[in-house]
């Protein structure tokens, strides 16, 4: 946008005006993730403003979490948070994909296994069947936000087990074999990293986590999933839509 198509409008803060155009940008991914934006100088050239409107401006966008001042750098764009919508069942890449970023996955382990009592508990499959447990690290655009533990009954695991499971989307893996999912259940808590999460997700131990544990049931009401994800409590948040 150069100098002379910014054009005020009367009655609304110039600064106001502009943090508008300036999420625009971050939005439509004209200003890119964890890149500088352009200087105060060449924002006040732009849009003919002062330094201290410009500054208004950014800093409304920092305190929103949608820019971040670096030392001696300067300011870039911050990477947005995953957004989970609670009533809404959906899986991670889904959430990824729909935010305008890539999924990706690193497969830690996948193997069926017969000790997994809880486990098998939850999925109401006798305490001696194999189960299969899949660990994964999950990404958004290569950056690690969350470590997966999911464990499914040996009839949909030996389905998944045909996949690549760094690549696997579960839900429409399920789905292009006619199985679908009804329902699912979901408890979150918060917990503190230990050190071997904090290492596989590139955060500090002790960093705040939040995990979520999902039970998922299939169109007979019968338990076909039990996960457990831990995300980074600052790559990830819900949403949560109350009415009275």
């Amino acid at each position: 946008m150069s100098k002379q198509q910014f054009k005020p409008v009367k009655g609304e803060a110039l600064y106001l005006q502009i943090k508008d155009i300036l999420i625009d940008r971050i939005q439509s991914g004209a200003w890119k993730t964890n890149k500088l934006i352009p200087t105060e100088q060449d924002l006040i050239s732009e849009f003919g403003v002062s330094r201290t409107t410009i500054r208004q401006a950014i800093n409304v966008l920092v305190q929103n979490g949608l820019l971040e001042k670096k030392q001696g750098r300067g300011t870039i764009v911050k990477p947005q948070q995953l957004v989970g919508n609670l009533g809404q069942l959906k899986g991670f890449a889904e959430e990824v994909m729909e935010r305008g970023s890539v999924p990706r996955s690193n497969l830690i382990r996948a193997e069926f296994k017969t000790d997994l009592y809880y486990e098998s508990e939850m999925l109401q499959v006798p305490a001696d069947s194999p189960v299969l447990l899949i660990e994964r690290i999950r990404f958004s655009d290569d950056i690690p936000v969350a470590l997966e533990r999911s464990c499914w009954p040996e009839e949909i695991g030996r389905i998944l087990m045909k996949y690549d499971l760094n690549e696997a989307k579960y839900y429409e893996i399920l789905e292009n074999n006619q199985i679908y999912l009804n329902k699912a259940n979901e408890r979150i808590t918060a917990l503190n990293a230990t050190i071997p999460e904090a290492d596989l997700l590139a955060i500090r131990p002790g960093e705040a986590l939040l995990e979520m544990t999902r039970l998922s049931y299939g169109l007979n009401d019968h338990p076909m999933e039990y996960t457990k994800t831990k995300y980074r409590n600052d790559q990830y948040h819900y949403h949560i839509e109350l009415k009275r």
